[in-house]
């Protein structure tokens, strides 16, 4: 035998009960995603590094023209020579 317990009577069927009327229903609506401006830093700064990682640190095809450019005399002059130690203080900062 099962007594009322507290006002709620548990043999009552449960399918009984009344559904809600007031339910949302999803919206039909596009998904979105957005990217933090510190996430397309970051991804720019992996594929600059990837192409950095892929180069070679030597240009075979620079190194040939300049050996080509060495073997002509009149190449080396004050004005040539100039330019290349300006180059190099440049890339020391100085």
């Amino acid at each position: 035998m099962i007594n009322k317990l507290s006002g709620v009577n548990p043999v009552n069927n449960v399918q009984s009960t009344k559904k809600s009327e007031n339910v949302a229903k999803p919206s039909a609506g596009f998904d979105s995603v957005d990217v933090s401006d510190e996430a397309k830093v970051r991804a720019e700064a992996y594929y600059l590094k990837q192409v950095a990682d892929e180069t070679p640190d030597i240009r075979a095809d620079r190194v040939a023209e300049v050996k080509e450019k060495l073997k002509d005399p009149s190449y080396l002059n004050n004005a040539v020579i100039m330019s290349a130690a300006e180059g190099i203080m440049a890339s020391f900062g100085l």
